[in-house]
């Protein structure tokens, strides 16, 4: 496995969400990033979350399409993330969806971990090509 790490900026906005009956806990987002440092590009999708009654307890799924340049091949893939909360105790997955490489990434495979220090967000990617 190879591993790519740096910075990415995130906007996420709103979206209305159809047959919610409590708009507080259900919500939809638009997802933007632009990643920097070994993967350099962007990235677009959408978030889906759920809140709960207890304090600290959530899950989120999300779907994003990367367009970027990584190892010195360009192409796109796409990224499929859960996030549960339990109580405040947070669990990520995210993880390149199988065959969704093209291009020069075609068959791209890997794992993608984030972490969030002063504000700014950081990615590390282990990843590894055919």
């Amino acid at each position: 496995m190879k591993q790519a790490s740096g910075t990415f900026d995130v906007a996420l906005a709103l979206l209305p969400i159809e047959n919610a009956t409590d708009a507080d806990l259900m919500q939809r987002r638009s997802i933007h990033k632009t990643f920097h440092g070994a993967l350099d590009g962007t990235s677009k999708g959408q978030m889906l979350s759920i809140g709960t009654g207890t304090t600290g307890s959530a899950v989120y799924v999300a779907v994003e399409r990367v367009e970027a340049r990584l190892d010195g091949k360009s192409g796109t893939f796409a990224l499929h993330h859960t996030g549960i909360m339990n109580r405040g105790a947070p669990t990520l997955t995210i993880a390149v969806v199988p065959d969704s490489g093209t291009d020069a990434l075609t068959g791209i495979t890997g794992t993608m971990q984030i972490d969030i220090r002063d504000k700014q967000h950081y990615y590390t990617f282990d990843y590894d090509m055919p």
